[in-house]
């Protein structure tokens, strides 16, 4: 996603706008903030010059694998210089940004089909890689799935239902790839060890709190810190080993029974010519929801850049912390609103049966149980609060999030749902479309985990002037309904 290509779900009316309104524009700054092509640009312009003149292989993985790849072009070719070969793995097909790079569209949430003959392929790219020469791997979310080969005698199949089993277990996005990466093929540093011959330069979006290299995509470049032993301690306390097929049971005693069969650690040569950077992160989309809050004369404040957990009770914490903020605002001399607006960033969880269960995602769940909250408050009026994935999906649903306020529950209700079921049997995304609560963008082309801005009342226009454009689009689409 470029910065100058605004969709028109993330534009203000030129009419003085409502707290809604502006939360799209706080979210679009996010994501505008977190584009991959800038920030791979700004990052391959730190690099010496010469780096540019070499032979480069490129190795573009995840949800912003063609924004990065085609960054890397263009700064190649600003160089004078082209890839020598590589390759990008995505969700989803566009056209190659230069003829020696191939494409592939791998399968996400779980791994399939596509994502074997993906992994397939970097075995033999990478092959292609001599001494010397650079290998740019830029990583993004959804990586693990999108090359979610097995390693070993495990089956395809085995980390498919691998793949499904973590992603109804309420677990973290670390805790989760920290298991994945034991099963698959180009986890826990073994995309190093094929590479080990080249200078590898490893930029990366993250999407997983703390900025954890080895958490990121599983790891592919970097060492794995756990041991099979401590693998299977961690799916005796979830609960999870009797859920994952017997072969993995099997390979986690094997490894332990011989420790020259785990994974790659820390020393190997593999890692001992590598640069990794955090190019983007959850972080740095706050940062730009702070300076686009202060900008419309909102006074934000950053309250948790952790935010975890199990959505439900996510979303009942952060609007009662929203009110709490709201209901104690004081007017100022000129007699208007003080205008708090309050941000969290993080990734919750959902725990979902194994049997069935509905649609939605984490950041639905967390809007509709703040709804919850919202409507039980009664001076929660004004309070406003968006819960969005930077993404572009939220769960199995079309959605990104959701934008409520205390009328949302309410507007559930007289849909005909009820949308206290609702939010028991984890249907948030048809609950909350009842009420045209849904913020539907198409994919963004990112993803740093999820954002959560609340604000207590739209600006007036004494705090826009002259801080506003002067001449918007009205928004349009089908997110128009909640804001007009």
């Amino acid at each position: 996603m470029e910065r100058s290509s605004i969709p028109a779900w993330a534009t203000l009316p030129e009419t003085p706008p409502d707290a809604r309104t502006v939360l799209l524009q706080l979210y679009w700054a996010a994501l505008q903030a977190v584009a991959p092509g800038p920030a791979l640009r700004t990052a391959l312009e730190r690099l010496p010059p010469e780096i540019a003149r070499r032979r480069v292989w490129i190795f573009s993985v995840g949800k912003a694998a063609h924004p990065m790849a085609t960054a890397a072009v263009e700064f190649l070719e600003k160089a004078g210089n082209e890839p020598a070969g590589g390759m990008i793995v995505s969700p989803r097909h566009a056209p190659a940004p230069h003829s020696r790079l191939d494409v592939y569209v791998g399968d996400h949430p779980e791994p399939g089909a596509q994502s074997l003959a993906a992994a397939r392929a970097i075995e033999a790219m990478s092959s292609k890689v001599r001494s010397g020469e650079e290998a740019w791997v830029l990583l993004s979310g959804g990586t693990s799935s999108l090359i979610g080969a097995p390693d070993g005698a495990i089956r395809a199949e085995d980390v498919a239902e691998l793949f499904r089993v973590l992603h109804t277990a309420g677990l973290d996005i670390a805790t989760m790839n920290l298991i994945r990466k034991r099963f698959t093929r180009w986890g826990a540093g073994r995309l190093a060890v094929a590479l080990k011959a080249a200078n590898i330069r490893n930029f990366i979006i993250s999407d997983v709190i703390g900025d954890d290299f080895a958490a990121i995509g599983s790891g592919p470049c970097v060492p794995d810190p756990s041991t099979a032993s401590q693998i299977r301690a961690i799916l005796v306390a979830h609960k999870l080993w009797d859920r994952l097929p017997p072969i993995m049971h099997r390979h986690l005693h094997m490894v332990e029974r011989d420790p020259s069969l785990e994974t790659p650690k820390a020393g190997d040569e593999a890692f001992e010519n590598i640069e990794r950077r955090i190019i983007a992160s959850n972080r740095t989309a706050l940062d730009a929801i702070v300076a686009r809050a202060k900008s419309y004369g909102y006074d934000p404040r950053i309250m948790s850049t952790t935010l975890a957990g199990e959505a439900s009770l996510a979303g009942r914490r952060v609007a009662a912390s929203l009110v709490t903020t709201c209901s104690s605002a004081t007017p100022t001399v000129a007699e208007r609103a003080f205008r708090a607006c309050l941000i969290w960033g993080g990734e919750t969880t959902v725990a979902l049966p194994t049997d069935s269960h509905g649609v939605g995602g984490r950041s639905q769940e967390l809007a509709l149980s703040a709804a919850r909250e919202l409507a039980l408050l009664k001076s929660a009026r004004g309070s406003t609060l968006l819960a969005c994935g930077t993404d572009g999906r939220d769960g199995n649903s079309d959605g990104a999030g959701a934008i409520v306020d205390r009328t949302t529950w309410e507007e559930i209700l007289k849909s005909g749902r009820d949308p206290e079921r609702d939010l028991a049997a984890h249907e948030s995304h048809r609950a909350l479309d009842a009420a045209g609560a849904v913020l539907r963008t198409e994919l963004t082309g990112t993803n740093v985990m999820d954002v959560v801005i609340g604000v207590c009342g739209p600006p007036t226009p004494e705090m826009l002037k002259p801080k506003t454009p002067s001449s918007l689009a009205r928004i349009s689409g089908s997110f128009r309904r909640i804001l007009e």
